[in-house]
This record gives C-alpha cells, structure tokens and sequence, in this order.
C-alpha cells in the first residue's frame, strides 16, 4: 500500500509538471512527444497494448459471467427430465457457451461413472477455463513494471545529453536554457509513469474480477457435484 500511494504521488508530480511545461510554452501534445526523444516511441506502443489489453480482458470478463444458481437449477430441472435429460442439458449448455456450462458440461458426459472421474474431468476443465480468464494479464504487469523504466532511462539519457552540452560550453551557458534541457529530459519519466499507472490499476481491477469469476465457478462445480448425490430418474420414468 506504502509503495502505491509513493508511486501515485510520484506519476501526479510528474503529469502536474507536463501541464505546467505545456501551458509554459504553448507546447502541443504531438511537441511533447518529439521532444521526449526516441524512448517515446516504445511507451506509446506499451500504452496502445495496455489499452487493447484492458478493453478486450474487461469485455471478456463481462461476457463470462452468469448467475450460477439459476444455471444450476435449470441444468438440475433437465437432468430429472427424463430418458433425454442429459442429452438435453449437454445440449443446454452448448447454447450457454460461458465458462460454467463448458465445466458442467465436462462433468455431465461422465454421468454413470465413478464420482471421482467426474470430480476430474470438472477440475481440468476449470484449470482450461482460468487459464483463459487470465490470458494477458502477465502483458499488464509486464507493462505496470517496464514503462516506468523506460522512462527513467530517456530521462538519465536526457540529463547526459544536457550535461554534456553544458561541458562543451564551458559552464557558459544560461539558466534558461539548462531548465529546459531538464524539463524536455523528465517527459519520458512523467509519460513512463502514467502509462505504469494505467497498467497497474487495471491489472488490479481485472485481476480482482477474475478471481471472483474463479470463486464463482468453484462454487458451482462443487454445487454440480453435490446435486449429483441426490437420486436421478430412471429410464422410462
């Protein structure tokens, strides 16, 4: 929590800086851009990742979820249905396509077997199905962690540069100008710092999500099998 709030003071500073220097100079989004130098182009690709990232996880996680006791209780209503219930619910499930009905899918067609084959085929269903939710989110991460870096090393990049021109002048040169070798240095740093932001509240956000998703389907598989003790009509009933 410590480290969070540090690293949201710091990206604050850093955008407040940016807007001073724009509203300073009359300087455009697109100057900021080519001042911050060659670096900048590496932190726009990591921002455009993190945003398709975001966008596609968010809309995923959205279309997966589903009130799992009303499918559970329409699933136990087919299966007592009669000689065709389990075709019927196999069926049901198929016109659901969301995470639940593959899992309990994969435990109906093991109907009649040992309990424990259809406690497994429902555990490797639901380890295909996370591995799904959490598809790119290591993108995130990765992002949360090395746009901040790129960052600060276009701006340790900058600050060689300036000095260096200071060197060739001799310590000749004005002040003004050395401020504004300085402020162009730390864009990448403020650039870097938001896009890690971004990248690291929503991987928080979606992760949080996930694992309520993950909860949930626990929680259902566990319901399926439990609703499978109790006793199934015979054929012909």
């Amino acid at each position: 929590m410590i480290q969070l709030l540090i690293f949201l003071q710091e990206t604050t500073a850093a955008t407040d800086s940016l807007a001073l220097a724009m509203q300073g100079e009359s300087t455009t989004f697109f100057d900021l851009l080519v001042e911050g130098g060659i670096l900048m182009i590496p932190i726009f690709v990591l921002f455009a990742i993190a945003i398709y990232v975001i966008v596609e996880r968010w809309s995923a996680l959205n279309r997966s979820h589903v009130e799992p006791q009303q499918f559970l209780h329409r699933i136990e209503g087919l299966l007592k249905s009669g000689k065709n219930g389990q075709r019927n619910a196999m069926d049901y499930c198929d016109e659901f396509d969301k995470p639940i009905a593959r899992i309990i899918k994969s435990g109906i067609k093991r109907l009649g077997r040992p309990i424990r084959d259809i406690e497994d085929a429902i555990d490797n269903a639901g380890k295909k199905e996370i591995f799904f939710l959490e598809k790119r989110m290591n993108w995130l991460a990765t992002i949360a962690g090395v746009a901040p870096l790129l960052g600060f090393t276009g701006t340790v990049t900058g600050m060689i540069e300036a000095f260096m021109d200071i060197q060739s002048m001799q310590g000749s040169v004005n002040p003004s100008e050395l401020a504004g070798g300085i402020w162009e240095a730390l864009i990448t740093t403020a650039a870097g710092l938001i896009v890690g932001l971004i990248a690291f509240g929503f991987y928080n956000f979606l992760l949080g999500k996930i694992n309520r998703s993950i909860f949930e389907l626990e929680n259902a598989s566990a319901d399926f099998l439990d609703l499978l003790q109790s006793p199934v009509p015979k054929k012909g009933e």
